[in-house]
């Protein structure tokens, strides 16, 4: 029997967002949210407008503390940790893909998919070797030259899941990574998400569109701020 590895816990999460101490109405985004992703699980996180999917991407990021509950990453509780050391973890722990891309215009797919490692402080050598890898992985092997402008969008999110996965994070988060494509360029970037989770990826995919939510192995349904369904495929 594999042994399960969590990644990433969430224990009695709850966010509130506005204080009543200046006159202002308390909306609680999240309510009492708990769940375990372990190592090499492919996760989309689904539900209607306003369910509080945004609040919990922002949790699982780390862009955003919970007003109560724990938030463990490989095990480590993260609710002390300053702004830097949050950061830090990011940049450590987790690769991100969004779905406007967030690539520097002016510069190469190289030297977008570099920033993370510039930021660890990483020598030149070492970051060429290791972009160009990835690079190579998503299929753009050819266009490490190439500005953002010079690619089409789906070429453009291959760039950033290479720029997400050039810090070999434990946990790559996806936020609706195709809902700015057309869907040939949609497909072929969930065909490369099937592929990484394959090769061992953890993967957290937010998504509105139940289409794409069916092709992870689980999926958590959130509904006004709570799990109302946490599955696997059948």
């Amino acid at each position: 029997m594999i042994k399960k590895v969590p990644v990433i816990e969430f224990v009695g999460v709850s966010k509130e967002y506005g204080n009543p101490n200046e006159g202002g109405a308390v909306v609680e985004a999240l309510s009492d949210v708990s769940f375990v992703v372990n190592k090499g699980e492919f996760v989309a996180i689904t539900g209607p407008s306003g369910s509080g999917k945004s609040t919990l991407l922002h949790m699982i990021g780390l862009l955003d503390r919970p007003s109560n509950g724990k938030i463990y990453i490989d095990g480590n509780e993260v609710g002390d940790l300053n702004g830097d050391a949050l950061a830090n973890l990011r940049n450590q722990k987790i690769g991100f893909v969004f779905q406007q891309f967030n690539l520097l215009a002016k510069t190469s797919a190289m030297r977008n998919v570099e920033l993370p490692l510039i930021y660890r402080g990483m020598g030149r050598r070492e970051r060429w070797e290791r972009s160009k890898t990835e690079l190579e992985a998503v299929g753009l092997g050819d266009r490490l030259s190439n500005k953002p402008s010079q690619l089409s969008g789906g070429q453009q999110q291959r760039v950033a899941i290479a720029r997400a996965l050039v810090t070999s994070p434990s946990l790559l988060l996806a936020d609706e990574p195709t809902g700015n494509l057309d869907t040939k360029s949609g497909i072929e970037i969930m065909k490369l998400f099937e592929d990484l989770h394959e090769n061992g990826v953890t993967l957290i995919l937010v998504t509105h569109n139940p289409e794409i939510a069916d092709q992870a192995d689980r999926q958590i349904v959130i509904k006004d701020g709570k799990i109302v369904r946490d599955t696997g495929k059948k």
